[in-house]
């Protein structure tokens, strides 16, 4: 599989198979993502990785969490701006609705989609969850760095027949993973990732996100 090839069938997916992942399947893609680049070599990123027992006793912690508090903690960062601006807030309404219409969840039935929202914390029943850290000195350059390597794994996992969904959401709930996983203070959780098997029969699986123009976001200077 080429490069073109996984980035144009990597997708968000949020219904995996009951079909466990070898863990050296899991090492050889966060060894491989490794090579990602990163400004002065920093390698700032921090992974955790879950999955048997412990993954169930994380999921059965989270859902009791849930019934105390189904809004979660307050984040340590904002997942979008306040005062999202266009085109950005459309695009994000519109992916929000496509997903729904998916499984035939409408606007009103406010329950129902929090229902949805709430499999985020149960990975989608994928078999592995993986979080992803970093250290609180790094600026927004690192943070980036961390970005490629998540691009990284994601990829790698399409090329060995897997599939992943990133989870911000997961920053809702960064007290808890890190008191369940032992996040050292001087880390910062940024997200999650479910990875395993797509379940290929699930409508929600359907959803391929809509992508701007070239012409929307790129200036040729003397092209």
């Amino acid at each position: 599989m080429n490069v073109s090839d996984a980035l144009n069938s990597r997708t968000s997916v949020r219904a995996f198979l009951d079909f466990p992942v070898p863990g050296e399947i899991v090492k050889e893609i966060l060894l491989s993502a490794g090579r990602s680049p990163s400004g002065g070599n920093l390698q700032p990123w921090h992974v955790w990785v879950l999955g048997g027992q412990e993954l169930s006793r994380f999921k059965a912690l989270m859902a009791e969490r849930i019934k105390d508090n189904p809004m979660g903690e307050q984040p340590e960062y904002n997942i979008y701006p306040p005062d999202l601006k266009e085109p950005y807030k459309t695009r994000r309404f519109k992916n929000g609705e496509d997903l729904y219409r998916t499984i035939a969840i409408p606007r009103e039935h406010k329950a129902a989609r929090l229902k949805q929202l709430a499999k985020n914390f149960s990975f989608f029943g994928a078999p592995v969850g993986l979080f992803f850290a970093i250290d609180r000195q790094m600026e927004p350059g690192q943070w980036a760095d961390l970005g490629m390597y998540i691009q990284s794994v994601m990829l790698l996992a399409v090329e060995k027949g897997l599939s992943t969904c990133p989870q911000e959401a997961w920053a809702l709930w960064h007290k808890t993973v890190a008191e369940f996983i032992g996040l050292p203070s001087h880390l910062m959780l940024f997200c999650g990732m479910a990875l395993g098997y797509m379940d290929p029969a699930h409508p929600i699986n359907s959803l391929r996100a809509d992508r701007a123009d070239l012409s929307e976001f790129t200036t040729f200077i003397g092209f």
